[in-house]
């Protein structure tokens, strides 16, 4: 299980926003907004094929990048079975989402500001029994689109499309869909039959992110030399982040 601690530090795009993780975000961020050229997406969701692919991460860093390009982002946790994004920003999860779609709460009481400028976060709230129905109601339609109003950007978290049904139930009420593929792990058929799943839901699918590539020394490097900062400060962090796997985010489809 995900704990808060190590939750916070997979904020990489705020912790360390010169890093080629952070980079990647922002080109994330950059290939967003050219794909939007004929129809703005305000609402978005992350979903993935599978579970453990790496989508609260990418939600929760694509927001920090958007909010530091002077974006008002709400992020909203669409996980009723397995909320985590509120580990992400250590806040409490005993009111959200669930708790505006059943008991009407208003949202100035479940949208929670963060430590960050320009991210908010509606949590999850109470795991209910009927989390696709829930998803599904005119009342989340009339909250997202009540919030695509207040906030530039809208990214929902969903669960994985093959195990539950919700991220295909939610998929109709956004303006785009991203899949999250985890490199060396998730399965390419599973991935189809996502894409197959996403489009029968009718699901604008705008692109594909490939989490936890493994990069090479000598690409970091690259970043570096590319941007011409601080080398002794940069250097260091060479040394530290080539000897794990990163959450490089490429955007095709």
């Amino acid at each position: 299980m995900l704990s808060s601690k190590n939750a916070t530090k997979k904020l990489i795009a705020h912790n360390n926003p010169k890093s080629p993780i952070a980079e990647s975000f922002r080109t994330l961020r950059t290939n967003l907004s050219f794909s939007a050229t004929d129809r703005p997406v305000k609402v978005l969701l992350i979903t993935s094929a599978g579970p453990q692919d790496g989508t609260s991460v990418v939600a929760s860093n694509l927001a920090v990048v958007m909010a530091q390009a002077g974006g008002r982002v709400l992020i909203v946790d669409g996980d009723l079975r397995n909320p985590t994004m509120h580990k992400f920003f250590n806040l409490d999860n005993s009111q959200g989402l669930t708790n505006l779609l059943v008991q009407d709460l208003d949202l100035k009481e479940a949208a929670h500001s963060t430590e960050i400028d320009g991210v908010w976060i509606v949590p999850s709230g109470p795991i209910p029994p009927n989390p696709s129905e829930l998803l599904g109601s005119q009342k989340m339609k009339a909250f997202l689109e009540k919030v695509s109003v207040q906030y530039d950007t809208v990214i929902l978290d969903a669960p994985p499309v093959i195990a539950v049904t919700d991220a295909a139930v939610l998929a109709p009420l956004v303006d785009g869909v991203v899949l999250v593929v985890k490199a060396g792990s998730s399965r390419i058929d599973m991935v189809k039959e996502a894409k197959q799943q996403l489009e029968k839901a009718n699901a604008r699918i705008i692109g594909v992110v490939l989490n936890e590539v493994k990069t090479r020394r000598e690409d970091y490097r690259y970043y570096y030399c590319y941007r011409g900062k601080d080398k002794a400060s940069e250097a260091a962090m060479l040394k530290r982040e080539s000897s794990r796997d990163v959450n490089h985010s490429l955007f095709s489809y």
